[in-house]
């Protein structure tokens, strides 16, 4: 069964937590099944007002009860993976056990984030980075002392409690459907969230994919994103198990987000 979910740029109008508090609240009252949200920093012109992804969420968890909310996706290697971990489990705490945790690179090509900031630009490093930090959350949400020695990060013995409400929070990885990297690391998580779509046959070869690699699909989530017009069933039928209606930031406004979550979902 698919499930769906709103997922919204936090630009100009949508930059409010306040209003996307609300807009969650209606979501959960129109039957959506999740609110996600990008993770920018900035973003390029005419865009010019951008919220920060974790105090918004924080006010989502509060004023919904049943909603699935996460970052779709954090780009990793911007953030401290222990500072990461701390917001995550809080954040899926106040939820009570709701997040779902959207990782991948990143990219500099959209708006200069990583350049403009004195961040990594190397993708490669920038892997390198994620794949590091995905190792220190796993460690660290089993509530054992962690003990990490790598490349880019360093924990000393350290336990991290609380740990998060179901003892793990699920990690869908982001990746563009033709690069094998991100398709290895996703395997080994909660979900694959291939960006970037074509068409319904190319999440089919995605899911064919991923189920060679892992064995079974059974508690594995596919996240595909569609325009608020476009047909689900295929991608439904293709092994999509959520739908993520998107919204391009050109163009955003605030009244078409509330009209399509108050139209409910295409189930």
């Amino acid at each position: 069964m698919m499930r769906f979910a709103v997922w919204v740029p936090l630009f100009d109008e949508l930059a409010d937590p306040l209003t996307v508090a609300r807009l969650a609240a209606a979501a959960e009252g129109a039957g959506w099944d999740g609110l996600f949200v990008w993770d920018q920093l900035w973003w390029r012109a005419p865009v010019t007002a951008v919220a920060d992804p974790w105090i918004v969420l924080a006010a989502v968890a509060a004023s919904t009860e049943r909603l699935r909310i996460g970052p779709m996706v954090t780009p990793v290697a911007r953030r401290r993976p222990v500072k990461l971990l701390r917001e995550a489990t809080t954040l899926d705490r106040l939820s009570g056990g709701r997040l779902r945790l959207g990782v991948g690179l990143g990219s500099d090509r959209f708006a200069g984030e990583f350049s403009r900031s004195g961040e990594e630009v190397d993708d490669r490093v920038r892997a390198e980075q994620l794949d590091e930090s995905l190792e220190i959350l796993k460690a660290g949400w089993t509530g054992e002392p962690v003990s990490h020695q790598g490349k880019h990060y360093t924990v000393d013995s350290v336990r991290f409690l609380p740990r998060p409400e179901t003892g793990r929070i699920p990690i869908w990885v982001a990746g563009f459907p033709g690069n094998a990297r991100p398709l290895r690391r996703a395997v080994c998580h909660e979900g694959f969230f291939p960006v970037n779509l074509t068409s319904p046959d190319q999440l089919a070869d995605v899911v064919a994919t991923v189920q060679s690699l892992r064995g079974s699909l059974t508690g594995y989530d596919i996240t595909v994103a569609v325009s608020p017009s476009a047909d689900v069933r295929p991608y439904a039928a293709a092994g999509a198990t959520w739908c993520l209606t998107d919204f391009d930031p050109a163009t955003l406004r605030l009244a078409d987000v509330r009209a399509v979550i108050d139209a409910g979902p295409a189930r």
